[in-house]
């Protein structure tokens, strides 16, 4: 009975043994399975970028990755698209890390709000956060309509600052002041949680943070030992992405301008034609998708008027350098009423360089010839080919343009029926020919 029982303690004593060790095996299993998913938006908040980021979160809360990490770098963008990424992120099942960052980077105006909005604000070395005053998009609005709504937006980010524990005042101040803060300033006043040079610093940095979720769910960030699962754009999202640049707006504008003026100033042509549809409606696409300013757009497509306008009356080079400027105004102002959206100075060069080039050379060129008056009838026939019908001795006949004619050989020349001779003039209703040579025989 004595030996059984022991027996029995030693099983007992194995058998806890190895729920142990399954128990540290199963720990050490679910730790090296933690993952992160990193997004990547860099560039114009915009409705694709929106998408996007909740696309990520999605993916993040359906895999049970133990945190996000948006990536930012953005001048701003839309207001409709911001609103959209912040209820995403504040209403997330899963916590959400911005990280301001590579070097240099920004997070301003639009994502100044999407920062502050998130469980975890980190900025990288030499980063600015700030400048959040809203702007008109597309009008000019009236300064009490204005005020109301700087008003709002300040509101609304001193609440998600509030909502994240942040500094409600400073927070304020980027929306009412256009403050800017660097990475070290908004640590200070207590704008961002934590500065970390590159990206697996701030996963050991942050990792053991417990937070509460929206829904109510407490966790913690077991970030330090986690796998990175980068989600990128679909080739869709890259694309919407792409023409929802000023820069790439502005080119597709042009080259629409330029491909159906082109197709209208010679029809059936017709590749100008489809580059130029095609262009124009990505275009139409991209300056919806920024709020371009209309007042630019109108003042484009008047510079495109001028130029055709330099070819139809005598302005000695006014009319295009009207056009020039008109284009280059109109693409300055294009976007100056959406915050964070500007056009590069030299794109707008080398658009108006090379706007007035094809207008000069090619387009005018174009014109030119179709202005031309043809050479026909009589005049047409002169050093067009003929073939000999009756024997030119100098004098007899030939056969020019489907016409029998009468013709004489010039230095009275005999030539025999059947050779080729070349036209030198008309007299009345007779023919000059010569023999044809490879100078002057068929076109």
């Amino acid at each position: 009975m004595i030996v059984l029982t022991r027996q029995l303690r030693i099983g007992l004593c194995l058998l806890l043994a190895v729920c142990a060790m399954a128990s540290l095996a199963s720990t050490a299993r679910a730790q090296a399975t933690e993952t992160v998913v990193v997004i990547e938006v860099e560039g114009i908040i915009a409705p694709v970028t929106a998408q996007y980021i909740d696309r990520g979160i999605s993916i993040a809360e359906q895999t049970g990755a133990t945190a996000v990490v948006i990536r930012l770098n953005t001048p701003g963008g839309l207001l409709d698209s911001t609103e959209i990424i912040v209820a995403s992120i504040l209403n997330a099942d899963v916590p959400v890390i911005t990280y301001v960052s590579p070097v240099g980077a920004w997070a301003a105006s639009a994502g100044t709000f999407i920062t502050l909005a998130s469980h975890v604000a980190a900025m990288g070395p030499a980063t600015t956060i700030g400048a959040a005053h809203p702007v008109a998009a597309g009008q000019e609005l009236p300064e009490e309509q204005m005020q109301k709504i700087t008003e709002f937006a300040a509101q609304w980010i001193g609440t998600i600052a509030e909502e994240r524990g942040r500094n409600v005042e400073e927070a304020m101040l980027a929306v009412t002041e256009s403050k800017s803060f660097s990475a070290a300033e908004a640590l200070n006043v207590n704008l961002i949680d934590i500065r970390a040079d590159n990206l697996e610093t701030l996963l050991v940095e942050v990792d053991g943070w417990e937070f509460t979720l929206a829904s109510g769910q407490t966790v913690v960030l077991r970030t330090a030992e986690a796998a990175v699962q980068t989600v990128d754009m679909t080739a869709f999202e890259q694309f919407l992405h792409a023409i929802s640049d000023p820069n790439v707006a502005l080119i597709l504008l042009t080259l629409a301008t330029i491909g159906l003026i082109t197709e209208i100033s010679s029809p059936g042509l017709i590749f100008p034609g489809v580059v130029g549809a095609i262009s124009l409606v990505m275009a139409f696409y991209s300056l919806g998708v920024l709020d371009a300013y209309w007042g630019g757009i109108a003042l484009i497509v008047l510079a495109a008027a001028l130029f055709i306008a330099e070819f139809f009356t005598t302005s000695f080079g006014a009319f295009t350098a009207a056009g020039v400027a008109s284009l280059v105004f109109g693409s300055i102002v294009l976007f100056s009423q959406t915050p964070g959206v500007e056009v590069s100075p030299a794109l707008i060069a080398g658009v108006a360089i090379g706007a007035a080039a094809f207008s000069v050379f090619v387009l005018g060129a174009i014109i030119r010839g179709q202005r031309r008056q043809k050479a026909t009838g009589r005049e047409g026939m002169i050093g067009r080919p003929a073939i000999v019908k009756t024997p030119l001795e100098p004098q007899g006949t030939v056969l020019a343009e489907g016409e029998l004619w009468s013709a004489v050989a010039e230095n009275d020349e005999t030539i025999e029926p059947g050779e080729e001779v070349a036209i030198t003039s008309i007299k009345g209703f007779q023919l000059r020919v010569r023999k044809a040579t490879p100078s002057n025989g068929r076109e």
